[in-house]
């Protein structure tokens, strides 16, 4: 009878919790299909964003990217690649095609997306991680201090980050069981190139499609968006108000900052302006720079150089 009793006496007490739990259900309810629904918000703007690759932007982007693939012989059957991201509009893009490449392509490869914190701040950080959750890219982070190895570094400090921060690429891939990396650069990073070798170099050169590397020996470094060109990517970006890194760099944070951008134009910068001068007096300027390195002709060289061993045209005079 007591516990009888005991049980009479704690069903009013339990009816309040299960009348409470009733009264939070519906908010709970309503909270999961809001999350619902910003999920689903999501991944539709993701599959419009891919979808636009291959359909909206299929001639100025899509084309060029399959075309460079199999021009240069970029991916092969088994390959395992790592695409590195800064951040930017280009490696963003370039994940992207690799994505569908491989979705849509006929061979069977491996994809890791590898983003190497050189010493960003927390920002920029932050967006890049949110981009890549808001492009369905699951990337692989990893830290490094290379901002802080070349902050007293007086003499090239750029070229000397660009080579730290690829050496750190290339071992983190192959930590990853990767054989290629593959980097964003573009149609208009190679004209910049081979106008800034002749103007500052006083060479003809290039940034090659594929390169193999000198010390990670069965590594190679691929360019897949090698024929796409800078407008274009603008333009996708554009079109789908997307928002990416402009330039993560501390020192370039710094000086703009100070108001000293102006002052310390880059040489790639002055070829962007000088290649846009060009445009203006021939339209197929860009084309042009581009074929010049594919339409070398020895026999009117005064010299060129051939694995590492330097000719002259009166060799064969």
């Amino acid at each position: 009878m007591t516990e009888q009793k005991e049980r009479m006496a704690g069903q009013p007490e339990r009816a309040a919790k299960q009348k409470e739990r009733m009264a939070e259900q519906p908010e709970r309810t309503a909270e999961h299909g809001g999350r619902q629904e910003a999920s689903a918000r999501a991944d539709g703007r993701c599959r419009e964003i891919e979808r636009s690759i291959i359909k909206t932007f299929r001639k100025e982007i899509w084309r060029p990217f399959v075309k460079a693939l199999n021009e240069y012989d970029l991916i092969q059957e088994g390959d395992h690649i790592a695409v590195c991201i800064s951040g930017g509009k280009d490696s963003m893009l370039l994940a992207k095609c690799m994505q569908e490449i491989l979705r849509h392509g006929k061979m069977e490869f491996g994809l890791h997306f590898l983003v190497m914190d050189p010493g960003y701040n927390p920002a920029n950080r932050r967006q890049i991680e949110e981009n890549a959750a808001l492009l369905g890219i699951p990337v692989t982070i990893f830290e490094s201090d290379i901002f802080n190895a070349v902050a007293d570094v007086d003499q090239s400090p750029c070229y000397l980050c660009a080579r730290m921060r690829r050496g750190y690429l290339y071992a983190n891939a192959r930590r990853l069981g990767c054989n290629k990396i593959a980097l964003g650069h573009h149609f208009d990073d190679v004209i910049e190139t081979i106008l800034m070798s002749m103007l500052y170099g006083a060479q003809v050169n290039t940034m090659m499609p594929k390169l193999r590397s000198t010390n990670f020996e069965g590594m190679e470094l691929i360019r897949p968006l090698y024929l796409v060109k800078e407008a274009d990517i603008l333009a996708w970006k554009e079109y789908h108000s997307l928002t990416f890194l402009q330039c993560a760099c501390r020192f370039t944070e710094a000086a703009e900052a100070a108001g000293l951008a102006g002052e310390h134009l880059s040489k790639r910068q002055e070829m962007k302006e000088l290649i846009n001068r060009f445009r203006s007096i021939n339209s197929h300027i860009e084309t042009n720079i581009f074929k010049s390195v594919e339409n070398v002709n020895l026999d009117a060289c005064i010299g060129y150089v051939k694995d590492g061993a330097r000719h002259h045209f009166l060799e064969n005079y």
